[in-house]
């Protein structure tokens, strides 16, 4: 299996508002830039969609390590959130429904297929594939305004 770097972020004018994404896929020396826009859109969404277009990028199955500044993303996976809130028909302990179901259900449909693992890392902080993915994505908003 290929090892790649999956890096993303989302952005969004207003929450909701206009919503940009990035992600950055890196293996060796060959890097792969995805990235896209909505109109009307929350930042969560754009953060679950940075993930999913990296992921579907993929040609075949791959062990990713994404890197993430969204608690929400990273934290849902990692503290195995999702699992509970697919064995309650997409609700959250306190019996409120899951927000983006459907976008969810696409990122756990892409984890069946390839070995993934969350890493959470401070937005805004230095790291240079994360702000060059926070520049891109807010590019993409920005075609909006």
């Amino acid at each position: 299996m290929d090892n790649i770097m999956l890096y993303t972020d989302g952005a969004c004018s207003g929450n909701p508002g206009p919503g940009g994404y990035c992600a950055i896929l890196k293996m060796g020396e060959h890097v792969k830039y995805v990235s896209g826009s909505h109109r009307q859109t929350t930042n969560n969404r754009m953060e679950l969609t940075a993930v999913i277009e990296g992921l579907k990028a993929l040609k075949h199955p791959c062990e990713v390590t994404v890197v993430s500044d969204s608690k929400y993303v990273c934290d849902a996976i990692n503290q195995k959130w999702i699992y509970g809130w697919i064995k309650k028909g997409w609700k959250k302990s306190d019996n409120k429904p899951v927000l983006n179901p459907e976008l969810w259900q696409e990122l756990f449909d892409l984890l069946q297929i390839h070995k993934v693992t969350f890493q959470w890392i401070k937005g805004h902080a230095g790291h240079p594939y994360n702000e060059k993915c926070d520049e891109i994505a807010v590019k993409e908003y920005k075609k909006f305004i």
